[in-house]
């Protein structure tokens, strides 16, 4: 194998992809670490396309946002707990919510130029088992102990530690330049675009509702495995209704007028894990594998949500999907109007109508709802952050190659720090 020319690139298959079911924070897997999730997803790939033989993966692309010191190195310790052959070469990544998809695009990227045949890519977040900081002052103190060249040193060192010393630093649910949390952030876009309660809980309802009959029609037979006492999602309500979503109470954007956002039509604490299985056409051929979809364009953006026009919507937080997806399209041809099926990222109800109210301000063509999250989408699936661009990658390729015939479909990710990542999926 050798690199090929830049101008003569290979396609890049989706050929499979395998998940646990995503659990809401503090329940069945407490417990869980991100390498033990992230071990329970790869190894289903490896199960299901005997792919445990030296050299049959190239590498293991993955990630967390969560990460503990333990998790140093998490993707090859994984592949090191793992069925893959222990000699598969393995590396992190990381993009915040972006985690997920940034590692498909960067394995597929090596795969198109050729300097590997196939690799799996993804990632694993646990919200429960977050990584709790050492006190500053403590963890300095704890350092000086460690230089003392004698006992007496590291007494008299040690004995400057005092009770509130001992607090631990709990991680904060707030971008670190502004101070506030993505729901309060999202709630200022929500506004800035007026976005309404009513529209908020009818996409939520119609998440959970859509994601409940892709279970009950098989659609994620093969896609999902039972992990910890769990077959399904466990945030999905099936009986979910914008009527009985409407009761709930406003938890974000408290601070202004008419506030929208509630745990309904927001994304929960998750924890859970999702792999793809990408490769060249001749590596699935000499296989026997059919691809379910190619992934043949995907782009990046980010705003400055910290000193950018944030009033108007504009850099909000969550908007860089908005300069994503016609920039993509841009670059490849295409209208919003050429895609079966279009996969947005519900971080909030709010703010993906935000970004469909963006996109068609920026002149790309209205999206259809019934081409929308046709599966269901993170309101009801959950969103551990590194592994819900797996989920979305793995499903919207099964969901193109159900049809048979030559379709699109668009991924849209919006990511902490004020990024977006985006991809176009096609069956050929």
């Amino acid at each position: 194998m050798s690199p090929v020319n830049p101008q003569e690139t290979r396609r890049v298959a989706v050929i499979g992809g395998a998940r646990i079911p995503f659990a809401r924070s503090d329940g069945p897997y407490a417990t869980a670490s991100n390498q033990e999730m992230l071990t329970a997803a790869v190894n289903a790939l490896v199960e299901r396309y005997d792919i445990q033989e030296p050299g049959a993966v190239g590498e293991l692309v993955a990630g967390a946002v969560l990460k503990h010191s333990r998790d140093f190195n998490l993707a090859r310790e994984t592949v090191l707990g793992s069925a893959l052959d222990a000699r598969t070469p393995a590396y992190d990544i990381q993009q915040a919510c972006g985690t997920g998809l940034q590692a498909v695009i960067a394995a597929a990227n090596k795969i198109a130029l050729g300097q590997t045949e196939a690799a799996i890519a993804g990632g694993a977040d646990t919200a429960s088992d977050a990584p709790l900081g050492v006190n500053d002052s403590l963890r300095r103190i704890l350092l000086q102990a460690r230089r003392a060249r004698s006992l007496g040193g590291r007494m008299k060192a040690l004995a400057r530690v005092r009770p509130s010393h001992l607090i631990p630093d709990i991680p904060r649910n707030a971008e670190p330049r502004t101070g506030l949390s993505m729901g309060e952030h999202a709630a200022v876009t929500a506004r800035a675009w007026g976005i309404g309660r009513e529209a908020q809980d009818e996409l939520a309802a119609a998440s959970h509702q859509r994601l409940a009959a892709a279970y009950e029609r098989g659609l994620f037979q093969d896609l999902v495995l039972p992990f910890r006492g769990l077959a399904r999602d466990q945030n999905l309500r099936p009986g979910s209704t914008p009527e009985k979503l409407t009761a709930l109470k406003p938890v974000f954007g408290l601070d202004g007028p008419n506030p929208t956002m509630t745990a309904g039509n927001s994304t929960p604490l998750t924890d859970g894990a999702a792999v793809v299985l990408l490769a060249s056409e001749e590596w699935a051929s000499r296989r026997g594998l059919e691809p379910l979809a190619y992934l043949t364009a995907y782009e990046t953006a980010a705003v400055d949500f910290v000193h950018g026009d944030v009033a108007d919507g504009e850099d909000g937080l969550l908007m860089a999907p908005a300069y994503a997806v016609p920039r993509m399209l841009e670059k490849a041809g295409l209208g919003l109007e050429a895609f079966e099926l279009v996969e947005i990222h519900e971080a909030f109800a709010s703010q993906v109508l935000a970004t469909l109210a963006a996109w068609e301000k920026r002149g790309l063509a209205p999206v259809d709802r019934a081409r929308m999250n046709v599966a269901g989408s993170s309101l009801a699936t959950g969103h551990p952050f590194a592994a819900t661009g797996a989920r979305i990658v793995a499903t919207l390729a099964k969901l193109l190659a159900e049809r048979d015939v030559p379709a699109r479909g668009l991924v849209s990710v919006c990511a902490a720090g004020g990024q977006g990542v985006t991809a176009i999926l096609e069956r050929t």
